[in-house]
């Protein structure tokens, strides 16, 4: 569960931009801060991402994720440390996750208090995670992608986006493109209106030339 704000924000945004873009794969599952029970008949063998995802299991609500009722576990795992959670972060939750075969776990320190850089990825390799290396540089910070989810994973100025690596573009949570839809209606509303206007003033122009012509 997020402390503060700065993890709420963020794990909003990654569960809710995750769930728009594979919103028409019946076959992604993206929660947010569910219990995943990983040993029947033992409610300790339990762990919470922030946020994960399965490709390859079905896309509906659930109490929690029994690993042992689903077709198969975690590809990506995301955690947003805290003060309470750092050390878990770096050292259970690690190992738990190699254990269940998570191929990716991914961490963003949304304070800058705990993690330097603030963003790091690893990948499974025969058992072991291993840091992914920053496949490019941009503006205020740097880019990772997943191939897990074929997203880019972005440090932007000390922020975290996902982005498309395809069409460049950015992942927006439902608040985001709700604020995007409406700039978009503003600015056609605008071009509409100029364009509006330009054509009235054509059409005077030339009412006003037919009328010096004496048509």
């Amino acid at each position: 569960m997020a402390e503060s704000d700065f993890q709420r924000e963020y794990l909003m945004y990654a569960v809710e931009a995750l769930r728009l873009h594979f919103q028409q794969r019946n076959d992604v599952y993206v929660p947010g801060n569910l219990f995943i029970y990983y040993e029947e008949g033992n409610p300790k063998a339990v762990i919470a991402p922030d946020t994960f995802v399965v490709i390859g299991a079905p896309n509906h609500d659930r109490p929690s994720y029994k690993l042992w009722n689903e077709p198969k576990g975690p590809d990506f795992a995301l955690e947003i440390p805290s003060k309470s959670t750092r050390g878990e972060d770096q050292g259970a939750k690690r190992g738990i996750y190699a254990f269940l075969g998570v191929r990716e776990y991914w961490q963003y320190d949304s304070t800058g208090d705990y993690l330097d850089p603030q963003l790091q990825g690893l990948q499974l390799i025969e058992g072991n995670y291993w840091p992914l290396r920053a496949a490019k540089t941009v503006p205020g910070g740097f880019s990772l992608h997943s191939a897990v989810l074929d997203l880019d994973l972005r440090l932007e100025k000390g922020e975290f986006h996902f982005y498309d690596p395809h069409t460049q573009q950015r992942l927006l949570n439902h608040r985001q493109t709700e604020q995007a839809r409406r700039e978009a209606e503003r600015v056609a509303a605008r071009e509409m209106a100029l364009r509006q206007a330009a054509e009235a003033r054509i059409a005077e122009l030339e009412a006003r030339l037919r009328e010096l012509r004496g048509d």
